[in-house]
């Protein structure tokens, strides 16, 4: 680009997404003056998922406006908690967050993922077809335009991970109630309904059970439930306000 030129100020928590030398305030910026201001951030590295209000000389414009010379231009991150619109809050995983998904699962939280890559076209498409914010640290997955609704995961670890996407979109919390393996949906069972499933031990430990109703999981507050329970009690504690339990 080598069109009229601009100023461009990238809010903090976005410059990790740009070049060195284009994460101070108030860049010089070259434009092709027929570009939105849309293409004009993702060329600076930002996708526009992670990008909030947009305001030239100080005053809001959407995306697609279309910046002139000497405009100075600001680019804020998203508003948290992050409200998407035009259905139920539900998520689509890439195949590099599997803890991530099933963290959110053991919270209760609509979290599809798949063990195999479907590949960046197919999970973009999944996205518009379910209505699901798709959660990926691929900048050029969430870029394609098909995709319903992204969002970057900024961390890789797991524990931040469960928080970023928390207290961006505030999900409804109803910890126990999703199977972490498949995302079906868990409900009791009794002990002689699920036996044939159990080995003789767990049938002697154990009383309560729970069951999905989609792939027949059988669960039980076994040896690693005392590790769950944390998560999501440290979750509770923190996000829980909107939480069914």
């Amino acid at each position: 680009m080598n069109g009229p030129g601009i100023e461009l100020t990238l809010a903090p928590e976005l410059r990790l997404f740009a070049p060195p030398s284009r994460r101070l305030d108030r860049v010089p910026t070259a434009t092709d003056g027929a570009s939105s201001l849309g293409h004009v951030v993702e060329s600076a590295g930002v996708p526009l998922t992670e990008v909030g209000r947009l305001l030239v000389d100080g005053s809001e414009v959407p995306v697609s406006y279309v910046p002139r010379a000497g405009q100075s231009v600001e680019v804020f991150g998203v508003d948290r908690p992050q409200r998407i619109p035009g259905a139920p809050l539900r998520f689509l995983l890439d195949v590099h967050l599997g803890t991530l998904a099933r963290r959110l699962r053991l919270l209760g939280v609509d979290a599809a993922y798949d063990n195999e890559d479907p590949g960046d076209p197919a999970l973009a498409t999944r996205s518009a077809a379910e209505s699901r914010v798709l959660l990926s640290r691929d900048r050029g997955l969430l870029r394609r335009r098909e995709i319903f609704a992204g969002a970057y995961v900024y961390s890789d670890n797991p524990d931040e991970q469960l928080r970023d996407v928390l207290g961006r979109f505030a999900p409804a919390l109803a910890p126990w109630t999703r199977c972490t393996a498949c995302n079906g949906t868990l409900r009791e069972a009794d002990k002689d309904s699920v036996g044939d499933r159990l080995e003789h031990g767990t049938q002697r430990s154990y009383d309560v059970f729970a069951q999905c109703a989609d792939c027949e999981r059988v669960y039980w507050r076994g040896a690693h439930h005392s590790r769950l329970e944390r998560i999501v009690d440290e979750a509770l504690a923190e996000f829980g306000d909107g939480a069914t339990v």
